[in-house]
């Protein structure tokens, strides 16, 4: 059985073709690496407005990515229904903005310094009240957008 290509609408034996793949992905990686800049700057403004005290509620990692997945609901609105966007608007706001804005890897790290004894509890509090939060707040701004945004009707 012949092996299909990654990509059929590319030729990689056309030099042209290679190049085009070649700009593409490089403004694609800049405007991802550029909207993570901007979105880690937020993250760390609304770090440092919500210090966490040690074995505290870490409120703004919390708030961080319950903010961010509701973004990201009323983003995929916005570019899936609402907008004929740009190529690199989805890369540039959803990758790079928001995925420099979240930080689900500090949520893991927090969680996993509050499991002491004496915060137990706190952990599993953070653990299952930010996957809720953030759960529903993708749901609640895709639905808030979807109700308020006007969908372009596909001719």
């Amino acid at each position: 059985m012949p092996e299909e290509p990654l990509d059929p609408d590319v030729d990689l034996r056309d030099p042209a073709q290679q190049r085009e793949l070649v700009r593409h992905h490089v403004s694609v990686l800049g405007v991802i690496a550029l909207g993570g800049g901007l979105g880690a700057l937020a993250r760390y403004g609304l770090a440092q407005a919500l210090p966490a005290e040690p074995g505290g509620f870490p409120w703004a990692t919390f708030w961080t990515n319950v903010a961010g997945c509701f973004l990201i609901g009323v983003l995929m609105v916005l570019v899936t229904e609402a907008w004929s966007a740009h190529r690199l608007v989805r890369p540039f706001l959803g990758v790079g903005v928001l995925g420099g804005f979240t930080t689900f890897s500090t949520y893991a790290v927090e969680a996993r310094n509050l499991l002491r004894p004496d915060t137990v509890p706190l952990a599993f509090a953070y653990l299952g009240g930010t996957l809720a939060a953030a759960l529903l707040a993708v749901l609640l701004g895709h639905a808030i957008t979807r109700k308020l945004v006007p969908v372009e009707v596909a001719v």
